[in-house]
């Protein structure tokens, strides 16, 4: 059932750790991620530009999000097919391109085309990035390795209004994709320096039928999530997603009999990596939900200036980065488990207080409130991005990597869409009466209840679980048999 990599693919894990490499990757990823939600500022400018109406101009986020769920699935095939060097070097040129022809578009049909493009170079420069730094790491260094790549799924959701909104005031919404060409070059010029070579397996063969119903799935799903959100009134939300998880349902059936399926779905066997899918899914929706739910909140029910609000949720950018470097030795001090249980659980208990903050609360407070939810989610982001891969053998690591890049995108849709109808569940609900910000006050404390089922999936974690990547020395030392009775003993001459 498991699809196996042949002698010749890259699959080795005997390279030297590469913080350089990894800061590569990182730095296409957050090119990769800024680009999925910077354009929500610039919505307005470009529907004047073009004379279309600004709901028309949503076409553009959907298409390029949708292409870059629906290619991740094959772009683990072609890293082990054609080589993970080229085609990460190929995803940068291309997305670098893209971003050029996005800027020049004179329409929104253009510009929709171009953003497909740029969604194809995505969907290749996350997960093939991730599996060439993952590839060259052992185990014992993966904690670091991870911190690297953490960060640009922390940090674009949270800049990328600031970005958006100072770009399109300031000199005009071309540059949101003008920005991106040095920083392409750049990349892919570092690129053909730190990726190693390496040769694909000209025989491994291509899935058809699971790729069909892995991207159709995928696809649906996240056009499903994507209408929920722009188009709740209509059935067609519920119709696409249902019809996503029915076609992903039938691409497990078909994976799990195919002699060489698309994905080797024994990496599900693996309770590490089971938590990513289960409670760590879990934890990216609600987490996802935050930088939606609070400028929303700020703006239309605290009477607040987007400015204003911007500035304000550039605390989760503060609290993100002051905690890096410690989360870390955090996890090495206490393990994965107990990270696991108090990255989600104060996460929770930081929802709940959003829910009690009105236009009069101290805005130190809230500042300082925003801090503290931006260090747990730093916490929680980084155990999970470093569990999933702790027990996963080489053989498995393409098909680990592609099914959590893809669980990833759609639990970042999930938590938007989710977001979006807590706010119109809780609309004039009488438990509000006269308060703007009473939907955001449900939606937050739904959230945080929904937070909890994370905390209890991580608690049914082994204590030990992952020992072997957070405490690599601790994990060998206790592996090894207890010494035999006086061993060690001076014995009398």
């Amino acid at each position: 059932m498991a699809a196996r990599n042949s002698p010749g693919a890259e699959t080795s894990t005997s390279q030297a750790w590469n913080p350089r490499l990894a800061l590569l990757v990182a730095a296409t990823f957050f090119m990769e991620f800024l680009d999925g939600t910077i354009l929500i500022t610039a919505i307005p400018n470009i529907a004047s530009d073009f004379g279309v109406p600004a709901a028309d101009v949503n076409i553009t986020m959907t298409a390029y999000l949708m292409t870059v769920a629906m290619g991740i699935p094959l772009s683990g095939w072609l890293a082990e097919r054609v080589g993970a060097r080229k085609v990460f070097c190929f995803a940068i040129a291309l997305f670098t391109l893209a971003s050029l022809a996005c800027a020049v578009s004179p329409d929104l049909t253009v510009l929709t085309l171009s953003r497909i493009l740029q969604g194809a170079g995505g969907a290749m420069m996350v997960p093939v990035g991730t599996l060439l730094v993952l590839r060259g790491t052992p185990k014992s260094e993966l904690l670091r390795a991870t911190a690297f790549l953490v960060w640009p799924a922390l940090l674009a959701p949270v800049l990328a209004p600031l970005v958006g909104g100072a770009l399109t005031t300031y000199l005009s919404w071309h540059w949101i994709f003008l920005i991106n060409l040095p920083l392409g070059a750049a990349a892919f010029i570092a690129a053909l320096s730190l990726v190693p070579a390496g040769a694909g397996d000209s025989a491994r063969r291509l899935d058809w039928l699971g790729l069909l119903l892995t991207t159709t799935g995928v696809g649906a799903l996240v056009v499903g999530l994507e209408l929920a959100t722009a188009r709740p009134d209509g059935p067609w939300a519920a119709i696409s997603a249902a019809a996503g998880v029915c076609a992903l349902a039938a691409a497990v059936l078909w994976m799990r009999r195919a002699k060489n399926p698309l994905f080797d779905l024994s990496v599900f066997s693996t309770r590490t990596f089971r938590a990513m899918a289960t409670g760590g899914f879990v934890y990216r929706l609600t987490i996802s939900s935050v930088p939606f739910l609070l400028p929303l909140m700020f703006q239309t029910g605290f009477g607040w200036s987007p400015l204003h609000a911007g500035i304000m949720v550039a605390a989760v950018f503060i609290g993100n980065i002051g905690i890096k470097p410690a989360t870390t030795p955090l996890i090495r001090r206490f393990g994965f488990r107990a990270m696991l249980v108090f990255g989600s659980l104060a996460s929770a208990v930081t929802f709940a207080l959003c829910a009690l903050l009105t236009p009069d609360t101290p805005q130190a407070l809230i500042f300082a409130l925003l801090v503290c939810s931006g260090a747990f989610r730093s916490i929680g982001f980084s155990a999970y991005a470093s569990v999933q891969y702790a027990d996963i053998a080489p053989s498995q690591l393409t098909s680990a990597n592609s099914v959590s890049a893809t669980l990833v995108q759609l639990a970042a849709g999930a938590g938007i869409a989710v977001g979006a109808l807590l706010i119109r569940i809780f609309d004039g609900v009488a438990a509000f009466p006269a308060d703007h910000a009473g939907p955001f006050r449900g939606a937050f404390l739904t959230m945080a209840v929904l937070m909890l089922f994370s905390t209890a999936d991580s608690l049914s974690l082994h204590r030990q679980a992952g020992a072997e990547v957070s405490r690599p020395g601790q994990a060998r030392a206790e592996e090894q048999p207890p010494p035999p009775p006086g061993a060690g003993r001076v014995q009398p001459r």
